[in-house]
């Protein structure tokens, strides 16, 4: 289903000095002017900040898996964060990894990630494998575990590397687990990234040198079926579902006057993509959902 997005915005009542407090009883400010001043930056996190950037009508997809993503303007963003319930799986029994028969072919990640200069970085879970009770490393993947990715930084050197948390029990999430995932700028040329939920935590210190407070950079989130081996590729045909996956908000994080605050990612600051058509996708979410970036997404690789 699509989203319809809701006729409210805030009411400033400042103009008069008054707020509020209950029905039929109002309160003087004393000081109108902190009053405005403050509801004024309320309104600016909700609905759109002086010269913010609008996002892309349109941008075009990245060949190789399904995937639904929503990703910012390239503006004074400097990190993304949402709380969101992790998916439910169904693989299609046929697309079995002929070099690893107890995988599968379609693998489901949920993650966020940004780009700045060019460099672009992937952080989040993936559906991976184990260490099991007996020291083992499965066959099958069996939990969503952190991984880390960024491309190269040509100016710099700084070479593209991927990698994956230790395989420990304290860094494995499983299907239905509610875990926040955060992205954020803590000083030029280096991220923090977090996974937290279910009373466990990651966190790791990322270097990034394309992402510096001055530069203009674009954050995203992103619910995926990669496909092994099939990067750049057309999809292959499946009938994996993931499904059952919700966000319950996704918030950007803005410099804005020397200060770093946390903004609703709202459907006006995103652009919507549901890659490669939008026929593989279910997307339900309510108008007070579409004011705070929260929905819940089904991916059909067979089609909705």
């Amino acid at each position: 289903m699509h989203c319809v997005m809701p006729i409210k915005r805030l009411l400033l009542m400042v103009l008069f000095g008054v707020s509020i407090v209950g029905c039929g009883r109002t309160e003087k400010r004393t000081d109108a002017k902190d009053v405005e001043e403050s509801l004024l930056e309320k309104d600016y996190i909700n609905t759109y900040f002086p010269s913010e950037v609008k996002p892309a009508a349109s941008k075009e997809c990245f060949s190789g898996a399904y995937y639904r993503k929503i990703v910012s303007s390239h503006d004074s963003w400097v990190g993304i964060e949402g709380k969101v319930v992790l998916p439910e799986i169904e693989f299609d029994s046929s697309r079995d990894n002929p070099e690893k028969p107890a995988q599968f072919m379609d693998n489901p990640s949920v993650y966020v990630g940004g780009n700045s200069e060019g460099q672009e970085t992937d952080l989040g879970l993936t559906w991976e494998v184990i260490i099991d009770e007996n020291g083992n490393v499965t066959d099958d993947r069996r939990a969503f575990r952190p991984f880390l990715r960024r491309t190269a930084f040509n100016p710099t050197g700084q070479k593209a590397i991927y990698e994956n948390a230790p395989a420990v029990d304290s860094f494995y999430w499983y299907p239905g687990d509610t875990v926040t995932i955060s992205l954020r700028l803590i000083e030029d040329r280096k991220l923090l990234f977090e996974v937290e939920g279910s009373r466990k935590t990651f966190r790791k210190k990322f270097q990034c040198d394309g992402y510096r407070y001055d530069v203009p950079a674009e954050y995203k989130r992103v619910n995926a079926i990669d496909q092994v081996g099939n990067e750049g590729k057309e999809v292959s045909p499946t009938r994996t579902v993931v499904k059952a996956s919700t966000w319950l908000y996704t918030s950007l994080y803005r410099n804005f006057q020397d200060e770093i605050l946390s903004v609703p990612m709202h459907q006006g600051r995103y652009t919507d993509m549901r890659c490669p058509d939008e026929t593989y996708f279910d997307i339900s979410c309510s108008g007070d959902d579409m004011e705070i970036g929260a929905e819940t997404i089904v991916i059909n690789g067979d089609g909705i």
